[in-house]
């Protein structure tokens, strides 16, 4: 049995914060004395009264413990109606609904997707409404990880549980307690982003919007250049700092803070990402002194600054990388699917699952040549739960399955099959940019039809859930009482 009550009454908390969110840009606004602060301002007033409407009626002196259906159906719930919300601003300054939507799905999911144009050109609120969805996206995607993801046992996730107990009593509050820590943590990282930006030559404006998108590993930009508008090349190293940061578990920040700072470059996600990165940006930086003639310096920044950017899944541009040659098109395609870590805001397959199948590919291999040894899934020092494993290979399979089925659907639409398949891959990877003309680093989702973004927004949605995966793995039936 569902208890929708519950359910509901967490939508209109949600709700009423994203309405007084919806304020910050109507003051930017009004002190700029732009009108659309009027837009915001509506905005505000109707979400807070949907909000507080879904509070009011469903109030309930019962306690109802939350079974793990109705999580399910709670944390997708709220991705959509969230985002429908969200999404009326940007019909108030003439996107329609279905672009909108498309902007709101894709600022939450930090994603980095976008239809608008002339960004340096948009009143100064809209531009923060993006980055105000990013940041807030990013933190949601964490406090979903946290509470949701750890009863599903969904491939990695029990990297969270802090606890051997695989009761639910015993990890939610702990879950909570954990997901209060890491808010600390993110707002921190994003406030010393804002500050280093300013204090490497970003305009004020500028330094608190690429904050709050940079920490959310999200991409949205307020130039159409996107970070190569600045032309800065300290402040590229600085966002590849925050880039990595934010794409690092959240989780070893805690152990560090609680007096085991080793914990972060003894964790072996966090060793897999760095050393992943390393070998790729040396081998884009070796290709662009060869085949671009580039000076060392300048092809190790850029190759360090875009591969970072594709693998956190930030989706950040400093130029555009498909003009660098086949080579440099085929492997940033590849990148789309790495991702950072699990627990990170990052989006992607993420480096646990692949290290998890390089496990298994290893393992079988030795069983090949020695059919009687019994071998021993070890993983940061711990013995791999047994239903991991299955986990991540059904997480593999199922996230590639998903990418192809959107690709077909897209390349029946009519588009050509590099859009089609790069559009799939970046929104369930939550990436940002594809490739080609339209979906690439210097294209624009406006051009597709507007079934296509619909259908790109559920599939930014099931990047961030893990929505395919989940109907795998939780071997219920989802109706059944």
């Amino acid at each position: 049995m569902l208890h929708l009550r519950p359910i509901f009454t967490a939508l209109g908390l949600l709700l009423c914060t994203i309405a007084f969110a919806m304020l910050l840009p109507a003051l930017v606004d009004f002190a700029d004395g732009d009108a659309e602060w009027l837009v915001f301002f509506a905005s505000s007033i109707a979400t807070f009264f949907i909000g507080g409407l879904l509070i009011v009626s469903n109030q309930d002196d019962e306690p109802t413990q939350l079974s793990v259906k109705d999580g399910f159906l709670l944390t997708t719930a709220c991705w959509l109606v969230v985002a429908a919300f969200a999404a009326i601003p940007f019909v108030g300054v003439g996107l329609s609904y279905t672009d909108a939507y498309f902007e709101a799905m894709s600022g939450l999911t930090t994603t980095g997707a976008t239809v608008l144009t002339k960004l340096d050109q948009l009143p100064r609120g809209i531009l923060l409404w993006r980055a105000i969805l990013q940041g807030l996206g990013g933190l949601g995607i964490i406090v979903t990880a946290m509470i949701m993801l750890p009863f599903l046992r969904v491939g990695g996730m029990q990297l969270f549980q802090m606890e051997q107990s695989d009761r639910s009593e015993k990890i939610l509050p702990r879950a909570l307690e954990l997901t209060t820590a890491i808010a600390g943590f993110y707002v921190a990282m994003i406030i010393a982003c804002i500050l280093t930006y300013g204090a490497l030559g970003m305009s004020a404006f500028d330094a608190v919007c690429h904050g709050l998108t940079t920490v959310a590993t999200a991409g949205f930009s307020t130039h159409d250049e996107s970070f190569g508008f600045f032309k800065s090349a300290p402040l590229e190293w600085a966002c590849i700092v925050f880039m990595i940061l934010g794409a690092l578990p959240f989780v070893v920040y805690i152990k560090a803070w609680r007096g085991n700072p080793s914990a972060i470059l003894h964790d072996s996600q966090v060793r897999g990402l760095l050393g992943f990165l390393i070998g790729v940006c040396l081998i884009v930086t070796f290709w662009l002194m060869t085949a671009r003639e580039m000076h060392f310096t300048e092809a190790l920044r850029l190759a360090t600054f875009n591969v970072t950017s594709i693998v956190t899944t930030t989706g950040y541009t400093s130029t555009d990388y498909t003009e660098w040659g086949t080579f440099a098109v085929g492997l940033f395609f590849l990148l789309m699917f790495v991702g950072g870590c699990a627990g990170s805001t990052s989006g992607g397959i993420k480096i646990y699952r692949l290290q998890v199948t390089g496990l298994l590919i290893r393992s079988h291999f030795v069983h090949l040549m020695s059919p009687n040894r019994v071998v021993t899934l070890v993983y940061n020092g711990k013995r791999l739960p047994t239903d991991v494993p299955f986990s991540v290979v059904a997480f593999l399979a199922i996230y590639m399955s998903t990418v192809g089925l959107f690709t077909v659907v897209l390349a029946a639409m009519g588009l050509d099959l590099v859009t089609a398949l790069s559009a799939s891959a970046q929104a369930v990877g939550n990436v940002g940019p594809g490739l080609g003309d339209i979906v690439g680093p210097t294209g624009n989702y406006s051009g597709l039809p507007a079934l296509a973004k619909w259908i790109l927004s559920f599939a930014m949605m099931m990047g961030r859930l893990e929505l395919f995966t989940v109907l795998v793995l939780l071997r219920i039936e989802f109706w059944r009482n």
